[in-house]
């Protein structure tokens, strides 16, 4: 047990923290499905419903209402100065602005109105349509708006390579292999869409449009990665460019197969945005009708990703009801809301039933493993991942074996899921020690330098958040320390461990989010948490709060030499500043006095807490996230353990009428 730091602060009322709790509670009790799961919006940038316009003009599908409420929407993210950013606050993005100039457009929205022209100065500025990734580049080459040699080659080849060759599928990460497949079979095809004459793009084209300069742009060292990759594009635009191409007919059929098997038990390919409008694309290239089975499919399941009032209409770029109702489930119980709550169990019920029983992606390179893991999404066989299957299994843990020493007390058939999850979980553990999201040892780096990989998430390696929740999860189950697999991934995280004591989170923003959960994990695992390493965190922590009490970090932090932890408080990230805190003995300092208060004072009547801001990462530097419930759970799960640590009880009485329990005298269902 981690010894308390004991400075001079603020009283805090454990009775405030208990009303605090007993809201928060109640939120998360009203707003659970009758199916037993949590599911709140996950909201991206616009590039979303900039890119579901530019699907519907492929298909021909010109709505105009639903084309304009997509730009209204749009337009409401637009900033003062005429660009669009990929998170609130964030910089100008020049592949964002393009895509929703191009999306007002074709709306029919004219580029004399002053927004277009307030846009268009701003991309102009940014060096114009030149600059745009290259996922941009390929959309405006299929409607005529760039040329198709400025494109990096996608080969549809790549698909027929082993799994021992150095570049092939497997080696890159599950969603850009979602992603890339599609995108290699239009690549291949190159169709042509056509647009309003309205709607071309020849002002954003700095110094006119000039398609010599097109071209993809070299590195100024002439040895570099980045050059020898353009090398090989070029030849690969020579044989896309033959009439003899001796293998691309195996490798459609093969690419083909592949996405129709992918479209089986889940919510579309890769169950995400990018991936299902490609596929739907790629389909059409093949030959497709608008009313096969697999498009229409992918496009159901877009459509329930739209949310749409009277004027406006945004796009989710996937749904998290796993993840929501994880982290709702640990914090429930942690706050004190009985294992046989009716909304515990139906939880725990619904998380049981969406265990995977048939392998994915991940087994290519993992053979001879069970499955056993847990997606994000609503449905996603082919693609769970190690982050939400530790936090089910903890979940499940507090729920079946409440008090109880060991797991082998659950229910026989909630024993079964569990070993199946904790067997899978450390069969993806990385030669590293560490533990990545999705697929095993995929840290190719040299995969970073080829020119379509300016998404920035060609490769899946370890990461600190994820390896430390692991070590979390892994106290629960009885797996100490001594472990050899526990000593590894110590080793992994005490080597990632930035200079100024905190760790990079890969999968929240950013540093807060990484050092908490590593405080967490490293406490849970049971290391000295008063060791210097680890006061180096809290020191950290510290000296990264904000002048309200709170903690906050933009996406920024994310671009090199951007400084640290430093942007509004929010309350997710203050959570989780506490909880990392918490975790290292600092109970009662002014610092946690202060956080503790910043929570206490922002909740809302209705239990909530209200946050703008983006605390959720996809992409680093490329997409990110708002979990509409982070600022929900993460603030009553810091609550409920500061209460623990303070009191030694629960901070919700299992005897208050304010939960309306229901007790069962039977989990097993």
């Amino acid at each position: 047990m981690h010894a308390v730091t004991r400075m001079h602060s603020h009283p805090i009322s454990l009775e405030a923290v208990r009303s605090a709790v007993r809201g928060a509670q109640r939120f998360l009790i009203d707003n659970q499905t009758s199916e037993g799961y949590w599911q709140a919006e996950l909201e991206g940038d616009t590039i979303l419903e900039s890119e579901y316009m530019l699907l519907l003009q492929f298909l021909g599908r010109q709505d105009q209402k639903k084309f304009r409420k997509l730009a209204n929407y749009i337009r409401s993210k637009q900033h003062a100065d005429g660009y669009w950013s990929i998170y609130p606050g964030g910089p100008p993005e020049v592949s964002a602005s393009v895509k929703a100039y191009f999306a007002c457009k074709l709306a029919g929205f004219k580029e004399n109105e002053p927004f277009m022209r307030r846009a268009r100065r701003a991309i102009l500025q940014m060096g114009g349509i030149q600059r745009c990734n290259t996922f941009t580049k390929l959309y405006l080459s299929i409607f005529g708006q760039y040329e198709w040699h400025g494109v990096p080659t996608i080969p549809p080849e790549m698909i027929l390579l082993p799994k021992w060759f150095y570049f092939n599928i497997y080696a890159m990460s599950s969603w850009s292999r979602a992603i890339l497949v599609p995108l290699s079979v239009i690549n291949a095809a190159r169709p042509k869409r056509s647009i309003p004459e309205t709607a071309t793009l020849d002002e954003l084209f700095v110094d006119g449009r000039d398609p010599h300069k097109s071209k993809l742009e070299w590195d100024s060292p002439v040895f570099s990665w980045r050059n020898a990759f353009l090398v090989l594009d070029k030849t690969l635009k020579i044989y896309d460019s033959s009439p003899v191409k001796p293998f691309r007919n195996k490798s459609l059929r093969k690419a083909l197969k592949w996405l129709l098997e992918r479209e089986e038990n889940s919510g579309g390919l890769g169950a995400i945005f990018p991936a299902m409008t490609h596929a739907i694309m790629a389909y059409k290239c093949m030959g497709f009708d608008d009313y096969h089975p697999a498009i229409c499919k992918e496009l159901a399941e877009l459509a329930s990703f739209e949310i749409e009032d009277e004027e406006k209409l945004r796009l989710q770029p996937c749904v998290s009801p796993v993840w929501d109702t994880a982290i709702s489930l640990n914090a429930m119980l942690d706050s004190g809301c009985p294992a046989d709550h009716k909304s515990v169990v139906s939880a725990a019920n619904w998380l049981l039933s969406k265990q995977t029983t048939r392998k994915g992606d991940w087994a290519v390179m993992t053979p001879n493993v069970e499955p056993g893991g847990w997606y994000f999404e609503m449905e996603n066989e082919f693609y769970p991942d190690v982050d939400d299957t530790v936090m089910v299994l903890m979940g499940l843990y507090k729920t079946y074996c409440p008090g109880s020493e060991h797991w082998t007390e659950a229910p026989q058939h909630v024993q079964d899921a569990m070993r199946r999850g904790l067997n899978w979980v450390f069969a993806m553990q990385n030669r590293d020690g560490g533990w990545a999201s999705f697929d095993k040892n995929n840290n190719r780096r040299l995969f970073q330098y080829v020119p379509y990989a300016d998404h920035n998430a060609m490769i899946d390696p370890s990461s600190a958040d994820i390896t430390a929740r692991t070590l979390e999860m892994c106290s629960y189950f009885s797996i100490g320390r001594k472990d050899p697999r526990v000593q590894r991934a110590l080793k992994y995280l005490y080597k990632d461990q930035q200079p100024d004591g905190s760790w990079f989170g890969r999968w929240g923003v950013n540093y807060i989010y990484g050092t908490w959960q590593t405080l967490r994990g490293l406490n849970c695992i049971g290391e000295d948490m008063q060791a210097e390493r680890v006061q180096r965190a809290v020191r950290w922590l510290h000296s990264v709060q904000n002048s309200d009490g709170g903690w906050g970090e933009t996406c920024q932090s994310y671009d090199t030499d951007h400084p640290k932890a430093t942007g509004p408080s929010t309350p997710s990230q203050t959570a989780w500043a506490l909880m990392g805190l918490f975790n290292a003995g600092d109970i009662q300092s002014e610092a946690v006095s202060r956080g503790l208060n910043y929570l206490l004072n922002n909740q809302n009547e209705d239990g909530t807490w209200l946050e703008d801001w983006f605390t959720g990462t996809g992409f680093p530097r490329v997409f990110y996230l708002r979990y509409h419930y982070y600022s929900h759970y993460f603030p009553l799960w810091a609550l409920a353990q500061y209460h623990q640590l303070t009191t030694g009880k629960l901070a919700q009485d299992p005897g208050t009428p304010d939960l309306e329990i229901n007790r069962f005298a039977n989990l097993e269902v």
